[in-house]
């Protein structure tokens, strides 16, 4: 036999054939794994979730808050699911049924992930759970306001006057104080005049300037009542009603009106924000100098 056939014969009786049952194993694992996996996946993301939240939507029309946590739990409930499933497809199902390694296993997850994760899904929880708290609602908290767009697990994307969206956590929510200040459809814009002006002209001013803007309802009607009686002002408070703070810019319905009420109140002789009076009282020393040249 010549060298060359000595050298292949030799590695070829060399090679172990446990490697190849080795990788033939792992290869079994993954594809169970991924088959199990995406089946429950695939049937859960197509059936399961659009099912679920086309019932709770035909229940809870008015709830869309319920309707988007629906939809975002369901599909982690999926994920989940199609998890376990590829455990037991990849051959390791006597895992699932070992009671202390469940229980270790979660630790390790609340370890990890830290109570400000689980807080967060917890709170998120609450938020959807709350009936007075809607997507759609217009809320203001110590961070900022806007329209709550989506309650996610971790925070709740809210679009601001500016039309930036930002993502608040759900901590941040439940643990601070939240106010509608225009419940979902009322706005308010406060002004002062001086104490010498006619108060109750102003107050038509300010109805009337609202009745102006078609953005503006007509029913429930504008209104305008005394606030407050400061150092040198009187506070007017404004309230009227737009169609939605969705479709349109609060921003600009703010500044337009605040434009006509500057105009009308100029044309009615009005002091819009007067300045405020200061008494100085105390000694005051003048030394005199004389004239540049002198002694």
């Amino acid at each position: 036999m010549s060298p060359i056939r000595q050298s292949v014969g030799l590695a070829v009786g060399q090679l172990d054939p446990t490697g190849f049952a080795e990788y033939e194993e792992l290869a079994s694992v993954t594809v169970g794994f991924a088959a199990a996996a995406v089946v429950v996946y695939l049937v859960g993301r197509l059936l399961v979730v659009p099912g679920v939240t086309r019932l709770v939507s035909a229940r809870n029309r008015n709830n869309p808050t319920l309707q988007s946590a629906t939809e975002t739990y369901a599909h982690a409930f999926v994920i989940a699911l199609a998890t376990l499933a590829g455990v037991v497809g990849a051959g390791y199902a006597s895992v699932l049924t070992d009671t202390a390694l469940i229980v270790a296993a979660l630790t390790l997850v609340v370890g990890v992930a830290g109570q400000e994760v689980i807080g967060a899904l917890i709170s998120g929880l609450f938020l959807v759970a709350d009936p007075d708290f809607n997507v759609g609602d217009w809320i203001s908290w110590p961070g900022g306001e806007g329209v709550v767009e989506a309650v996610d697990f971790r925070v709740t994307r809210v679009r601001t006057v500016n039309n930036e969206t930002i993502s608040v956590p759900n901590t941040e929510l439940t643990t601070n104080a939240l106010t509608r200040p225009y419940g979902r459809e009322r706005y308010r814009i406060t002004e002062r005049v001086a104490y010498a002006d006619d108060t109750e002209l102003a107050l038509r001013e300010l109805v009337e300037t609202a009745r102006e803007d078609d953005r503006v309802l007509d029913d429930p009607e504008p209104t305008a009542r005394i606030l407050e009686f400061a150092g040198s002002s009187i506070g007017l408070q404004a309230e009227f009603w737009v169609e939605s703070p969705m479709d349109v810019s609060l921003v600009d319905v703010r500044s337009q009106y605040r434009r006509r009420v500057k105009r009308r109140f100029d044309e009615e002789g009005l002091t819009l924000g007067p300045a405020s009076g200061r008494e100085v009282s105390g000694r005051l020393d003048v030394d005199l100098v004389g004239e540049r040249g002198g002694e």
